[in-house]
């Protein structure tokens, strides 16, 4: 796996922070910094995701991947499948994530909850590469809701 990536205000003075990320796969995505009001050169514009929410959304993404295709593969009837994460990150520089919480929300027809808990725990445990190399770091706890359609 590949990835370049590359500062944006070399070539543009109102780029600031901006950091164009292109993947091995072929895909581009933007990061930017938060707004710096004491030293703008320093800030970015908030035009694009921080690179820590990235690796945020990129964890949530691994892990829901995991649990629909965990439920699929149990010939569960699921539905939908989101994953809304909070984090706390440590004070001081590097500002770590301390804490992440996973809270699932899957729809489906008849899931008995003990499949989607099974899907989560082994994805949490065996198959979310994120979340696991995460854990590593940060407490990382996970809960669900799910409604029948």
């Amino acid at each position: 796996m590949q990835c370049t990536v590359s500062w944006t205000g070399a070539t543009g003075a109102n780029s600031n922070m901006g950091f164009l990320a292109e993947t091995g796969t072929g895909h581009t995505l933007m990061m930017d910094g938060a707004p710096d009001a004491a030293k703008p050169e320093n800030g970015g514009q908030n035009l694009a995701p921080r690179p820590m929410e990235l690796l945020l959304a990129g964890t949530g993404g691994c892990s829901a991947y995991d649990v629909v295709l965990i439920l699929k593969r149990g010939r569960h009837d699921v539905r939908g499948c989101s994953v809304k994460l909070t984090s706390e990150r440590a004070e001081v520089d590097p500002k770590i994530f301390t804490k992440i919480h996973m809270q699932f929300s899957v729809t489906g027809k008849g899931i008995p909850a003990s499949a989607i808990e099974r899907a989560i725990a082994m994805s949490h445990d065996k198959y979310c590469s994120a979340s696991i190399m995460l854990g590593k770091m940060a407490e990382i706890t996970t809960g669900f809701d799910y409604t029948e359609v």
